[in-house]
């Protein structure tokens, strides 16, 4: 193991910036709990390192940190500095979008890059993996299928939804699209955001991706959801010109190790569905935000996510029950919650979420 002799703690993460006797600055990463509380410490910190040194030294990539060591029993592992990068969401907040397109599609890219680069690989990666301990690689493709599967659009009812049997059948299509994803499936570190990635603040934004705890083959477009809806720490995504066509972006990255991508009804199809999935994910935190005070931002952010996956859905003329049921359902919370019912489109893209 790397010996440290002294270190500074990275707020708010189990994180810090170190310095070996060699004088080398290593970033330390160490287990703890996680909201996420689905995989163990010992599991996440495995993930990591496998999908970490399957991109570094199976694919020969530089697209993420390099493991330096690690030591599992200990529940530390050592990886490169990726300094002086910077996460790309500090930028966002601080200076606005506009500031940061380049780096903004640095990160499109980036995101796209990972798939093509790992598209066929998903043997090779679950044989290093399992040298490091169990690992289930269905529950990986899946994610958030199995759990929309077994909840199915209970959220609708409570919300005076109608579930047709139109929706339920092009539901059941998405799921099936997202479950096999065919020449899609590809490597995502599990949690897509532009605070896992790190790029340049000046020049060339040179990202990369970090926090791997929860990586696995799934579909690749799940990636590319964070692209068309906000995420948690956004109230909008979409940009517009003259920001760049982001999700253009990432396409056509993907495309290089994934033709397919370039198949308008492939390609809208499954970003459909990923989109649509993840918004019906997020509609189980209802109860939680009718709990809420009146003006949360969290309330006007779902309505958002809502919003923006029917958009993207006829954006690509794709799944049009779902888009439709999705934009009842926004229309459905916003009479629910009336300071919830606001002009989205006068919020600029990568305005955050008030928490």
């Amino acid at each position: 193991m790397v010996n440290v002799v002294e270190w500074t703690r990275l707020e708010p993460w189990r994180v810090a910036r170190a310095r070996t006797d060699g004088g080398e600055v290593v970033i330390v990463k160490w287990a703890g709990p996680h909201a996420d509380g689905r995989r163990s410490e010992a599991w996440r910190l495995r993930t990591e390192v496998g999908a970490l040194r399957f991109l570094a030294e199976d694919l020969g990539v530089e697209l993420a940190s390099r493991v330096l060591a690690e030591d599992f029993p200990g529940g530390r592992i050592v990886l490169e500095d990726l300094a002086p990068r910077v996460a790309l969401d500090g930028l966002l907040r601080r200076d606005g979008v506009v500031a940061h397109a380049v780096r903004l599609e640095g990160f499109a890219r980036v995101l796209g890059q990972l798939g093509a680069v790992t598209a066929g690989h998903a043997e090779l990666y679950y044989r290093r993996r399992e040298r490091l301990g169990q690992v289930d690689p269905e529950a990986d493709r899946l994610g958030r299928v199995a759990r929309l599967r077994a909840e199915g659009l209970a959220q609708a009812e409570v919300l005076g939804v109608p579930v047709t049997g139109a929706v339920e059948r092009e539901f059941a299509l998405a799921l099936a699209e997202l479950a096999d994803p065919g020449p899609f499936l590809t490597l995502s570190n599990g949690d897509p955001e532009a605070n896992n990635v790190l790029v340049r603040a000046d020049g060339p934004p040179d990202a990369r991706l970090i926090d791997f705890e929860f990586a696995g083959f799934t579909h690749a477009l799940h990636d590319a959801v964070c692209l068309h809806v906000p995420g948690p720490a956004w109230m909008r995504v979409s940009a517009t010109a003259p920001l760049p066509r982001i999700g253009e972006v990432y396409r056509r990255a993907l495309a290089v190790g994934v033709p397919q991508a370039e198949d308008e009804r492939l390609y809208g199809t499954a970003l459909a569905a990923a989109c649509v999935a993840f918004a019906l994910a997020r509609l189980w935190r209802l109860r939680v935000l009718d709990r809420r005070a009146a003006g949360d931002d969290s309330r006007t952010q779902l309505v958002a996510v809502l919003e923006a996956a029917a958009s993207t859905a006829r954006q690509h003329h794709a799944l049009p029950q779902l888009a439709g049921f999705c934009q009842r359902l926004a229309e459905a919370l916003r009479r629910r919650w009336p300071d919830a019912d606001v002009d989205l489109a006068a919020l600029a893209p990568y305005t955050p979420r008030r928490r």
